[in-house]
């Protein structure tokens, strides 16, 4: 016996001595029989014992799991339960990829999504297997991604079925592309409209009349868009830019160009003369009209731009006089400055 189960014993002695002598002073003090308090006692000890052996079993049972974890680097049974898991879900991801290679995408799906519980990489086995209908099933009603859906679908030519979804998805241009494909142009462009609006609405007027020229072949209408966006300054250099770049007739453009500028008021003319630079190159054609276009905005600006004369080598580049010119203006100016 050590010292400390020693001290343990000798202390429960001393204790119960203690408890005894209580229960004598006690049976004195109102007149109980001893007898009859040292038995409701002992039936104490005896429940006290059992309660107190039921503790010692949990706490060794604990230690002995303690000491299995402190072996185990602190893992303990999670540890075990863990690599099992991972070396079934191994195997599992083994046994897809075998029928990947095997060219069996229905097994892979549904090794994946029954036994990996991955619906996602299911439906994506099977849409990469040629199942549109099957994977478009999957992403709807298992996880509810319409626009996934909606891809299948189309890939599968259920038409129909595609254009609901993107309906519900607001892609209206999508649905006008698909009822294109079944040949309803008046479906088709009744929601490519609604593309063109939103894109007007949003300032995007060269977008809308993309739509208007590629998608509803309406070359005047995108022209329209365009020229609305050149006059109400909404992105102007580019819708003027582009509804110069659609008239394929140099001397139509010619006489647009004119025109234009004939409207341009006084504030824009420095970007009408940015455009034409553009088609200045364009055409041979072109380059007295630019180029006299551009001698006029200059001339009107260069009392509050002078920077603006170097614009005049971008429509004379082969003429050393004008370059000439323009360097002996800017020196002229600087030494005004300096004086």
């Amino acid at each position: 016996m050590n010292k400390q189960k020693f001290t343990d014993k000798f202390m429960a002695a001393f204790f119960i001595l203690v408890i005894l002598k209580v229960i004598g002073i006690l049976a004195e003090l109102f007149h109980a029989s001893f007898w009859s308090v040292i038995g409701n006692l002992l039936i104490f000890i005896v429940v006290a014992a059992i309660i107190l052996l039921v503790i010692t079993a949990l706490k060794d049972k604990e230690k002995q799991i303690q000491g299995v974890n402190g072996r185990k680097g602190g893992s303990g049974s999670s540890y075990v339960e863990s690599s099992l898991f991972d070396r079934i879900r191994n195997k599992y991801e083994d046994l897809a990829q075998k029928y990947i290679d095997e060219k069996d995408y229905k097994k892979a799906a549904k090794v994946y999504m029954n036994l990996l519980q991955d619906n996602y990489r299911g439906a994506k086995t099977l849409e990469e297997g040629g199942f549109y209908n099957e994977a478009a099933v999957i992403y709807l009603k298992k996880l509810k991604n319409r626009s996934e859906a909606a891809n299948c679908y189309e890939k599968a030519k259920q038409y129909r079925k595609a254009i609901d979804l993107y309906k519900e998805l607001e892609q209206k241009e999508k649905v006008g592309d698909l009822f294109k494909e079944l040949n309803d142009i008046n479906s088709a462009n009744s929601y490519y409209q609604m593309v063109v609006d939103d894109y007007v609405n949003n300032s995007q007027m060269v977008k809308g009349s993309l739509i208007y020229r590629k998608k509803m072949e309406m070359p005047d209408e995108a022209q329209k868009i365009l020229l609305k966006g050149w006059e109400e300054d909404r992105d102007a250099f580019n819708c003027l830019n582009n509804y110069f770049a659609n008239i394929f007739e140099v001397k139509k453009l010619d006489q647009q160009i004119q025109e234009l500028y004939e409207k341009t008021p006084s504030d824009k003319k420095i970007t009408y003369l940015e455009a034409i630079k553009h088609e200045f190159k364009k055409d041979p054609q072109l380059q007295n009209t630019t180029r006299n276009i551009a001698y006029e905005i200059i001339a009107e600006k260069v009392a509050t731009r002078s920077e603006i004369v170097n614009e005049l080598k971008h429509f004379n580049p082969d003429d050393e006089v004008i370059l000439k010119d323009i360097s002996r203006y800017k020196t002229g100016r600087n030494k005004m400055f300096r004086n």
